[in-house]
């Protein structure tokens, strides 16, 4: 089997002499992997996507790191590496930060899991860059054109670090529209793909991903660790599984034993999809479903006076621009009340949120208030973040938040 030459790009990278004013230089000699334009002060006029910067201090004149130049972004330097140790960006510099990154996963690999993300974009020295593991498939998604130069050397090393026998290139819209490359969306450019919906193990649990035509890679591997913990915790519950999407939740808490566990969701091909996954383990429970929208259905059930001794909300992030953190605050204010009258006595509620631009703080400060103010005693159970497979190296990368409350009355 060999790699399509669609891989292979025309440009061939330079490099680029940078220097930054005080606030970039600070941030690039912390550590912070992202270059705004507004902290370049000199660069080359014909810098291209894809091109190496080179970032010299602003007074000695040293190398402080080295980054890729992005054309078609307001973060215009995504960084490599920042040190004053000399480093030489090539093949070799490539697969030891994805060492370092299957070493990370270790762990999490020797459970009956065959599910990971092998690459976590920054987090992982890849800005811009993802690499998700589903089985014997590998799914890259590509974010950034500033990888476009790298790939033929890049996807290669995924491949065999991996052992993927498949691999599958996914672009987000902007690189879509990109005239940089020959790719499309969803194309196989190692190997072969019989059914682009491929089955994986999560825990023990057997899930579908649709890798092709699926949302990101296909799921969602962060929240892993929770789904883990609330079907342990579902065991002979009613539980409801609020934004579902491919019943994560759901499929663990019927795996695990629930009675009944009902899957909400705006859309009805991922709630379809949700039935499908739980199907493929054995289970005794029933599987509601409700098509619509989050904020409309539960209300209803509350009017129906329904509760639930399990109740996960796990919304789609509502603060994406800095202009959206008011409205997200209170959404999420709206749906902890409403979690918490669909929480039975003794019930445990799962809260969680994946808007990096609200600050864990807040977001279990938001929850904390709102049950305070229903004058509903409660206790704070757990509070998680992403599992091994999405280390954070830097604030921002800091997204995913869950807190657990039992409720005593």
């Amino acid at each position: 089997m060999s790699f399509s030459p669609k891989l292979k790009s025309n440009h061939k990278p330079k490099r680029l002499a940078v220097k930054l004013n005080s606030k970039g230089e600070q941030f690039v000699v912390q550590g912070h992997p992202w270059v705004f334009s507004n902290n370049i002060i000199k660069i080359n006029d014909d810098a291209k996507s894809g091109d190496l910067a080179i970032i010299f201090s602003k007074n000695k004149n040293r190398v402080v790191g080295l980054g890729l130049y992005d054309a078609s972004s307001p973060i215009r330097i995504k960084m490599l590496h920042s040190s004053y140790e000399k480093a030489e960006i090539n093949a070799g510099f490539f697969q030891n930060k994805i060492d370092e990154a299957y070493n990370k996963r270790q762990p999490l690999l020797k459970t009956n899991t065959n599910s990971y993300r092998l690459l976590f974009g920054e987090n992982d020295g890849f800005p811009g860059l993802i690499a998700d593991v589903y089985a014997s498939v590998l799914v890259v998604k590509i974010y950034s054109e500033i990888w476009l130069p790298y790939l033929e050397t890049i996807i290669p090393s995924l491949q065999q670090t991996s052992e993927a026998e498949t691999v599958v290139i996914r672009l987000s819209r902007s690189i879509e529209k990109s005239k940089l490359h020959k790719l499309e969306n969803g194309e196989v450019v190692f190997g072969t793909l019989e059914n682009e919906v491929v089955e994986f193990v999560e825990h023990g649990v057997n899930f579908s991903a649709n890798v092709i035509k699926g949302h990101k890679t296909g799921y969602f591997l962060d929240h892993r660790a929770n789904r883990k913990q609330v079907g342990e915790w579902s065991s002979g519950k009613t539980v409801l599984d609020v934004f579902s999407y491919a019943g994560g939740f759901s499929v663990h808490a019927l795996y695990n034993g629930a009675k009944e566990v009902t899957s909400l969701d705006i859309s009805k091909q991922a709630l379809e999809i949700a039935i499908e996954n739980g199907k493929l383990n054995t289970y005794s429970g029933k599987h509601k479903i409700i098509a619509g929208d989050a904020f409309v259905e539960l209300k209803n059930l509350i009017k129906s006076k329904v509760t639930f001794d399990v109740v996960v909300i796990d919304p789609p992030s509502f603060a994406k621009q800095a202009s959206e953190i008011d409205l997200a605050k209170k959404k999420y204010m709206q749906l902890a009340e409403l979690g918490e009258k669909l929480t039975a006595k003794n019930g445990l509620l799962v809260l969680a949120s994946c808007s990096s631009r609200v600050l864990a703080e807040e977001f279990f400060e938001i929850s904390n208030k709102m049950f305070d103010s229903a004058n509903r005693r409660h206790k704070e159970v757990l509070k998680t973040q992403h599992d091994i497979d999405h280390p954070i190296s830097f604030p921002e990368g800091a997204y995913l938040k869950c807190g657990y409350y039992r409720f005593l009355d």
